[in-house]
């Protein structure tokens, strides 16, 4: 056992180490039963277990295993034989100290605080609530919660300011201490490159070394590719080296055209009193430019936004960060020491989590503080951005401001233009891509719904479609719709109550006792959303069309017992069966006096007992829409695509098209 094991979906999981009989050992990933909970870091196992690659996550070629040196993917058969040492092996101590520390965090520290110290001390994040993380994402700073250089650099200058000046010293107190900080927090890339870097930089003057950037850089990935070759694929690890070369190469030409108009002798007192925190803002807006400059590229082909505010978040945030980050790790370490210290000290340490929450979730309510970079004008925009910073730099005489308005006006007149494509017609449709899953978005006229928020993807789907709404400036959503209550239908639903106002929440009558359903009643309750159960068909005015939702048709199942959903907009059409299977669909034929549809959304992600062909043929389809991801189902169906195509469908899929977005002419 490489480290402590955790609960899985079926059980439990584990990272351990094979040594087999010939060749040299490597990791896997140990999946089982809850037996594997109780092993330790240190424990010898042998099982009989089923294996394969690693190299497919979710039906797609991906290094998020191998990157992190994960080389099989083992699946337990029966109950492993453990073999368990008097004392933990010395390469298990790490691991150890680890849950050590996490627990005196646990200990000390009050439970809204404590997750949050775990993820700056550890970089384990997954005590955050998922909210919670992505509004550190829509900040642009969930980098505070994995360990990289940000860490590293607080606990070097906390050692530099202990050891003074002296060089051999620090270098000999700071080696150690960064080398088992890293092995404590799981030797993530990131810190090894910072762990190196920073190492290089303290051997330097001692060795009668210049600081070379660019070499200290090109060390720290070496060490990593000696270790590892595979974790170049790593986005942290891409994160991590674009952020530090975008602050070697952008951030002292952005500081010297920054702080040049206050650079000489200052006259005026005032002034003079000024010129500090004006040099402090400088350095730290250059940094943050930097860093950004060659981050955001990346974090935006792989997240698909922008986070507007993340220099301001870094202003105001980077200096408590650090505060917390020290004074979590004092309160841990005297917590193990002297608990009752530690609790003290750790309800100071709770007040700086509570003031930082207090901050990210100011700054994520302001309006665009993260845009998706949906349709064809915000990604023209972030192009128009870097070509006029590049100029800026490049061309001398130049005041920040004027780059600065260019850029916030291209924004003004993209997101403008992105809303005026949205507004066209008085009726669109978007299908979003949630991975297996289905949210669609329809706005019609003035007022927006949307009908199902749930997903596999990357991200959630209620912040999937929360970030849709916001980029288009819409922050209040008219009516909810769930077809029903299956996690692909609706584990988005929670988060877009949280982060946008809901007026209406619309679900099905017949499920009355499902867990997920009873939550989310009892979050719209909390929320002041009016709680609206389908037992019969209504029909009503919803802005510029009218909208049909049909009561459910069977019972038992939650499939079969869901909504079905018509919005007619002149004369387009578009029908929304949820996951209804045939037999449903054809009662719905017999009793919804169904008119013939422009668009349908496929009913259960194109599985073949959906989408039949009485239902094509009653309501003529000139559109089908998809909404599906990697799944062990075979969605869409090989014959549901065959009925569409010969049904004269034209058909997009979110797997191959992303969103799907049709508006109404």
């Amino acid at each position: 056992m490489e480290d402590w094991p955790w609960a899985s979906r079926y059980g439990g999981a584990a990272t351990i180490r094979v040594r087999p009989e010939a060749g040299p050992s490597f990791l896997a990933r140990l999946y089982g039963g809850e037996e594997l909970l109780a092993l330790r870091p240190g424990d010898g196992l042998r099982c009989t277990a089923d294996c394969r690659s690693p190299d497919r996550v979710a039906g797609e070629e991906s290094g998020s295993y191998t990157s992190n040196g994960i080389f099989l993917l083992a699946y337990a058969r029966g109950e492993p034989e453990v073999s368990r040492p008097d004392r933990p092996p010395v390469w298990a101590w790490p691991a150890w100290w680890a849950r050590a520390l996490k627990e005196s965090v646990a200990g000390t520290l009050s439970p809204e605080a404590a997750p949050l110290a775990t993820a700056l001390l550890t970089g384990d994040e997954r005590g955050l609530a998922d909210g919670d993380y992505a509004a550190l994402q829509r900040t642009g700073l969930a980098h505070t919660a994995a360990v990289s250089g940000l860490h590293i650099g607080f606990l070097a200058s906390l050692i530099v300011g202990l050891s003074g000046r002296h060089r051999r010293r620090t270098a000999a107190l700071a080696l150690p201490v960064l080398a088992v900080y890293v092995l404590v927090s799981g030797s993530p890339p990131s810190a090894v490159r910072a762990a190196v870097m920073q190492g290089i930089l303290l051997l330097g003057p001692l060795l009668r070394r210049e600081p070379d950037p660019p070499t200290s850089l090109a060390s720290a990935l070496l060490v990593l590719v000696v270790q590892c070759p595979y974790c170049v694929q790593d986005i942290g690890l891409q994160l991590s080296f674009a952020s530090v070369a975008g602050i070697f190469l952008f951030a002292g030409p952005v500081y010297r055209r920054l702080w040049g108009p206050f650079q000489g002798r200052q006259k005026d007192p005032l002034r003079r009193l000024l010129q500090r925190p004006a040099r402090a803002l400088c350095a730290s807006l250059s940094v943050s430019a930097g860093a950004a400059a060659a981050t955001t590229p990346l974090s935006a082909g792989y997240f698909g936004s922008v986070a507007l505010v993340t220099p301001l978040a870094n202003l105001l945030c980077l200096p408590l960060v650090s505060l917390l980050f020290l004074a979590s790790l004092g309160t841990a370490l005297l917590g193990l020491a002297w608990p009752a210290g530690g609790r003290a000290a750790g309800g100071v340490v709770s007040l700086l989590a509570e003031l930082l929450w207090v901050l990210v979730r100011g700054l994520e309510g302001l309006p665009f503080a993260s845009v998706a970079l949906q349709g064809r004008y915000l990604p023209l925009w972030l192009g128009f951005c870097y070509l006029v910073w590049l100029l800026f730099l490049w061309k001398r005489g130049h005041r920040p401001l004027v780059p600065l308005c260019a850029c916030v006006i291209a924004l003004c007149w993209s997101l403008v233009l992105t809303r005026l494509t949205y507004d066209i017609g008085p009726m669109t449709v978007t299908v979003l891509d949630v991975g297996q899953g289905q949210c669609v978005v329809v706005r019609a006229g003035e007022r927006t719904a949307v009908v199902d928020c749930g997903g596999s993807g990357l991200r959630n789907a209620g912040d999937r479609a929360a970030d849709y709404l916001s980029t288009l400036g819409v922050e209040r959503v008219d009516l909810l719709i769930l077809t029903h209550c299956h996690s692909d239908h609706a584990n988005g639903a929670a988060e877009l109550l949280e982060r946008m106002a809901v007026d209406v929440l619309a679900l099905p009558g017949a499920e009355e006792e499902v867990p997920l359903r009873e939550e989310l009643m009892a979050l719209a309750e909390e929320k002041g959303t009016m709680v609206w159960s389908i037992h019969d068909d209504v029909s009503l005015p919803f802005g510029a069309a009218e909208l049909t939702l049909y009561a459910p048709l069977g019972a038992g199942e939650q499939n079969e017992a869901g909504l079905s959903v018509l919005w007619e907009a002149g004369t387009f059409a578009t029908l929304l069966t949820g996951d209804m299977g045939g037999d449903i669909e054809a009662r719905l034929v017999k009793y919804g006096d169904l008119p013939q549809v422009d668009l349908l959304v496929a009913g259960h992600h194109g599985g073949a007992g959906s989408t039949s062909q009485l239902l094509l043929d009653t309501v003529e389809p000139e559109t089908a829409a998809v909404s599906v991801g990697y799944n062990s189902y075979g969605h869409p169906a090989p014959e549901v695509l065959l009925r569409l195509h010969r049904a004269g469908c034209g058909v997009y899929r979110t797997d191959l098209q992303g969103d799907i977005t049709i508006t109404v002419g």
